[in-house]
């Protein structure tokens, strides 16, 4: 909106440049969701949108009724402040807009299930599982017939890429569904999802400001993709929002992100991959989720095979994902936070170095 008016209209030309409108999405995000959070506060505990816990989780994890459905403040500052910020004429935007509040809606119902009917599992998987899949089939279908490129490039390998053609619609449909749903498995610990989802966003700041400059792009050898300079104001806007978020969320939190934050959150990330043809950078960068992701399907599959075999089921960790079973170890709520938030910024920084490593 503001660079529609003040560039395109008044000619200010200060509006022009992505640098200056990424910081300031940041800072709008930021402040819209500290000025916001008392109203979505008071209205949840109106509401009684209370987190449900599950009786099987760690005693240090059932804590005192807290507020769930915090996400709601984080995607209504971050798309504020997308309006404002970014060009509205840039289809990458609207496709952003659309997911978020997609997997926004799925979660929300999720978490209204689990709030107000009082049912720890929230919908079945499979109804949760096929609406993610119809959100990101449909923003494949329209890349896919929009003309967007299906080429897959891989870091490291500046030669080394090919065209996926039809099978870019799974490759897409798997990228977003699997990563909402990542993050969504990573959201157990006060604060634990959003440090991750903060360093991997600041990751694709950089990389979608890259993609979207033919210089660099051309100087730096990854893929130049007109038009996703805009996106870099999208992961900015994002920070600005999480920073707000965390602010109220770390620990011991006052409110819970819930599903309608964590899918909503995934989904976006796994779409600006998408959009940067960076997805690989994205399971570096997002190394947390894809570790807790792991933990699940190592843990699952290794206690039905026991149980198949040996007629008892045998759990590698004591219990998944990753964090709980660090939970059960004595580790305190905090300290497993705070050391996840280190290896992210870890691999935020081995990420950014794919930049130069060709």
């Amino acid at each position: 909106m503001f660079y529609l008016f003040f560039y395109k209209v008044l000619g200010v030309t200060l509006f022009k440049y992505i640098t200056f409108r990424t910081i300031y999405a940041a800072l709008t995000a930021k402040f819209l969701g500290f000025f916001l959070y008392p109203y979505f506060e008071k209205k949840l505990k109106s509401l009684q949108f209370n987190q449900t816990i599950k009786e099987y989780m760690p005693e240090t994890h059932k804590k005192k009724q807290v507020p769930t459905m915090g996400g709601l403040l984080i995607i209504t500052a971050l798309l504020l402040s997308v309006l404002l910020w970014n060009d509205l004429l840039n289809k990458f935007i609207w496709i952003v807009i659309f997911v978020v509040a997609g997997f926004g809606v799925i979660g929300f119902v999720d978490d209204y299930v689990k709030a107000k009917l009082k049912k720890p599992e929230g919908i079945s998987e499979r109804a949760k599982f096929l609406s993610q899949v119809a959100v990101a089939t449909a923003v494949a279908l329209f890349l896919y017939f929009s003309g967007f490129s299906t080429e897959l490039y891989f870091p490291v390998f500046k030669n080394l890429h090919f065209d996926l053609g039809l099978f870019f619609i799974p490759w897409a449909v798997f990228i977003i569904v699997g990563t909402s749903n990542a993050v969504n498995i990573t959201d157990g610990l006060d604060g634990l999802a959003i440090g991750p989802v903060i360093t991997t966003a600041l990751v694709f700041t950089v990389f979608s400001y890259v993609a979207g400059n033919v210089k660099l792009a051309t100087y730096l050898h990854i893929p130049y993709v007109p038009g996703a300079g805009e996106l870099a104001i999208v992961c900015s806007a994002l920070i600005g929002a999480s920073l707000a978020f965390l602010w109220f969320n770390a620990y011991p939190a006052e409110v819970f992100m819930g599903d309608v934050g964590s899918l909503s959150l995934g989904a976006l990330l796994g779409t600006v991959a998408l959009l940067t043809k960076q997805e690989f950078v994205l399971a570096v960068a997002g190394g947390i989720f894809v570790i807790e992701t792991v933990s699940v399907i190592i843990q699952r599959y290794y206690f039905k095979y026991t149980k198949k075999k040996y007629g008892e089921g045998k759990r590698i960790f004591k219990m998944a994902p990753l964090h709980h079973h660090f939970e059960k170890m004595g580790w305190e709520e905090p300290k497993i936070t705070v050391r996840f938030w280190i290896i992210s910024v870890i691999l935020a920084l081995l990420s950014l170095s794919l930049l130069k490593i060709r």
